[in-house]
């Protein structure tokens, strides 16, 4: 189905790895088209609870953008092609359910973009965050500039995107970029972990969750608005009466997502 990625489902769970390690899993314009097509599969897929997006190899998570597609582009096939990764991305960013990044080795210009439109990151110690776009001429085209921005602060954001510079995972948790930092056979585990534990909450309210969270830095939208709306909204499911039964009934909940 895939040309670029390998793909396991196991236990409600979909693992999306880029199989380019010998590219050390740049992205091309098909890692772009094999990742659209997995996110529609998340979306469609009442299989999949959640998905974790991963890179293949030790070396890198996704090292940045495949450079020799850039040469011929004319200025508005560039912005085009910005265009397709600001779709993408922003489909996995509003997912309703949860996607993690396994952040194992480099995590460079489109990678580290692709990282930030996850849910959250997670890294190995060896990860490598950047930006290095200036150092092409460029600037970061998939979202870049706003989602590092809004996770780390615009100083420390502004220092990384006009240096080029990288930081390592140690880092990038003490800014906020990542949650755990691990040794890297712990990486796959620990995502796997977190999702299995969010299966066990409310697929509804998961949902909303994310939704009213995206909200807050989203100039467009009241995120207050929406979580009074959306939490009213909770009020409607089966879920809520699933749960503050079982709460009071002091077990477990079996939440169906209605």
């Amino acid at each position: 189905m895939y040309q670029t990625l390998s793909t396991q489902l196991e236990n409600n769970i979909l693992t999306i790895t880029i199989n380019r390690p010998e590219k050390l899993n740049a992205l091309n314009q098909q890692v772009l088209a094999d990742l659209a097509l997995a996110v529609d599969e998340i979306y469609s897929d009442r299989q999949i609870k959640g998905a974790i997006i991963t890179g293949a190899g030790d070396k890198a998570f996704v090292a940045g953008a495949d450079i020799s597609e850039f040469l011929t582009l004319s200025d508005k096939q560039g912005e085009e092609l910005a265009k397709k990764g600001h779709v993408i991305f922003q489909r996995i960013e509003n997912s309703p359910k949860p996607i993690i990044a396994a952040v194992n080795g480099f995590a460079l210009g489109g990678g580290c973009e692709l990282a930030m439109a996850c849910h959250f990151r997670i890294a190995s110690e060896n990860a490598k965050f950047g930006q290095p776009e200036v150092n092409l001429g460029l600037i970061p085209g998939y979202g870049g500039t706003q989602r590092l921005t809004q996770l780390i602060g615009k100083g420390k954001a502004l220092e990384l995107m006009l240096t080029g510079d990288m930081i390592n995972a140690t880092e990038a948790q003490a800014w906020g970029l990542v949650n755990h930092v691990l040794k890297p056979e712990e990486l796959l585990p620990k995502a796997t972990s977190i999702l299995q534990k969010i299966q066990t909450k409310a697929p509804l309210a998961v949902a909303r969750v994310i939704k009213c969270a995206n909200a807050a830095l989203d100039k467009d939208q009241d995120g207050f608005e929406m979580e009074l709306k959306e939490f009213g909204a909770c009020f409607a499911t089966k879920d809520l009466q699933e749960g503050a039964a079982a709460f009071i009934q002091k077990r477990q909940a079996n939440f169906t997502g209605e």
